[in-house]
């Protein structure tokens, strides 16, 4: 019964896509494969004439909030459905009615164990409301101005349900195409599910507020607002108040009389700071999520997407980062190939001569047109070349560059993005290749070294128990498995792919109404 409702919510979805002509042109879907053209066909005949404006976002915002997330999270994939479709689906706006001021309550009730008249002095009507959530102003018994994010009720049934479709989508189209199972959407998926799986907990949004306050306590000109712990439970987070001027009203920037340079300058280096020191960054830093506090500060607001880099993808960035600043192409080519990210038959000096070719346009333009997100949107670009493997927590590093770059190049038109990220760059990798880098590397090194001898002794017990084991096995008669054995196993692995075949063929035309739509 599953396999039904899968397809036949799919095939829902195909619909909706269909009736807004949001599907590729006849140009692109001739590249598919046949059952994805069949389902295309399918699709467009069923919903007849189009009463869309063939909007990709507008689909998926009528298809509801969980749609809506994988809309935002196939931004960050320029790589499965392609640079011009990434641009659109990143101005896709997650924004819902709000739920009523009675479920509000009931809500700060059932997660606080007190109802909002005892919590708080005031307690007011949403002033923003989301897919996921909603916020409310209020004010505490002691008079401190909040914020009270309340998640929508029935909301995680919902996304548990449409995550469900898009995994059975994504593992057929890994079945039907060589080309999708290069660009993983299984993987893309779970990485999907797992960022959702956060957001609905909104203690997760408490600790990583948190976490990013300790790490930007001593930086200049950006600030973390305060969680306040007493109201935050699983499905409510109460922090202070901003009293900021939204970066999304750049009219209102302009008459605080605030240095909108300066102010375009802290975006970008705050973001790499977090990204490239830390390895933790905020990953939705549009203009709705920031502000700028009377002193000038930028304020960032909604922590429930973050990302994470491990410190070879940090080293990996700022010398990528840095090696095109110095238009050093060969160090770029072989930081890839340190990395592990290109295939080790490739040759390092094609792959340089691919990173010029996309490095040297862009650099030979007016410094204030010079743009890191484009590049690295080109670079990912490369991939499929060089048998590289999409690599999921860099491509949402990406798809974040190009809304800071953005919400940089709103507040200074002219603003120069290698000017602004350079010293930020710089000094990083000053202090993680120069001498004191080199200390503190051998003294990791050292510890990874100390931790192995420890272990070894456990080690060399085990691997004397396994060759034991084997011997026993082998003077025993051998490794091996009977007739009846390898029979049953035969017997299993035919039916299994029967009914892989089977299901291919059955679901093709509903799934490729929105997986395949989605990644070609």
């Amino acid at each position: 019964m599953a396999f039904f409702g899968h397809v036949f919510r799919l095939a829902r979805a195909g619909w909706v896509l269909a009736r807004h002509d949001a599907f590729p042109p006849p140009e692109d879907a001739a590249a598919l494969p046949l059952p994805a053209r069949i389902g295309l066909r399918l699709a467009k005949l069923v919903a007849g004439k189009s009463h869309g404006n063939g909007k990709l976002s507008a689909a998926l915002a009528e298809l509801g909030p969980s749609y809506v997330k994988l809309g935002q999270f196939l931004a960050t994939r320029p790589d499965m459905v392609g640079p011009a479709r990434a641009a659109e689906l990143r101005s896709l706006q997650d924004r819902l009615p709000p739920f009523d001021m009675a479920t509000a309550r009931q809500v700060v009730q059932a997660n606080l164990g007190r109802d909002t008249d005892e919590l708080f002095a005031e307690f007011g009507p949403p002033v923003a409301a989301a897919s996921i959530a909603q916020v409310h102003r209020a004010r505490t018994r002691e008079g401190r101005d909040v914020a009270v994010k309340i998640l929508r009720p029935g909301i995680e049934q919902r996304f548990a349900r449409d995550l469900s479709d898009f995994f059975f989508a994504a593992r057929m189209i890994e079945r039907m195409s060589a080309v999708a199972r290069r660009l993983r959407p299984v993987d893309a998926t779970e990485t999907l599910a797992q960022s959702v799986k956060l957001e609905m907990d909104l203690r997760m949004e408490a600790a990583a507020m948190k976490e990013m306050a300790g790490n930007v306590a001593d930086d200049p000109g950006f600030r973390v607002p305060q969680v306040e712990w007493a109201f935050t439970a699983r499905q409510v987070l109460t922090t202070d108040w901003i009293d900021g001027t939204p970066l999304s009203d750049l009219a209102a920037l302009k008459a605080t009389g605030l240095d909108l340079d300066r102010l375009a300058d802290t975006v970008i280096q705050s973001f790499l700071r977090h990204a490239i020191r830390d390895g933790f960054f905020h990953a939705d830093m549009h203009q709705g999520n920031l502000f700028a506090d009377p002193s000038g500060n930028l304020i960032a607001v909604d922590f429930g997407i973050m990302g994470r880099l491990t410190p070879k993808e940090r080293l990996f960035l700022a010398e990528i980062l840095y090696g095109f600043i110095r238009r050093d192409y060969a160090r770029v080519a072989q930081v890839h190939f340190d990395a592990g990210y290109v295939p080790q038959h490739q040759d390092p000096a094609v792959f340089a001569q691919a990173l010029r070719a996309i490095g040297e346009p862009i650099m030979d333009r007016p410094a204030h047109e010079i743009s890191m997100a484009r590049l690295l949107t080109q670079l990912f670009e490369v991939t499929g070349q060089f048998d590289m493997a999409t690599q999921p927590q860099l491509l949402l590093l990406q798809k974040t560059m190009v809304v800071v770059e953005g919400v940089a190049r709103m507040l200074n038109p002219h603003f120069n993005m290698w000017v602004a990220a350079e010293p930020v760059v710089r000094e990083w990798i000053e202090k993680k290749l120069g001498p004191l880098g080199q200390i503190e590397g051998a003294a990791e090194g050292a510890a990874s070294l100390g931790r192995l001898f420890t272990a070894l002794p456990e080690m060399l017990g085990r691997a004397q128990a396994a060759t034991t084991m084997l011997a026993d096995m082998a003077n025993a008669g051998g490794i091996r498995l009977d007739k009846a054995t390898t029979e049953a196993l035969a017997a299993a692995q035919a039916r299994h792919s029967r009914a892989g075949r089977y299901a291919l063929v059955a679901g093709a035309a509903a799934l490729i109404a929105i997986a395949v739509n989605l990644i070609f």
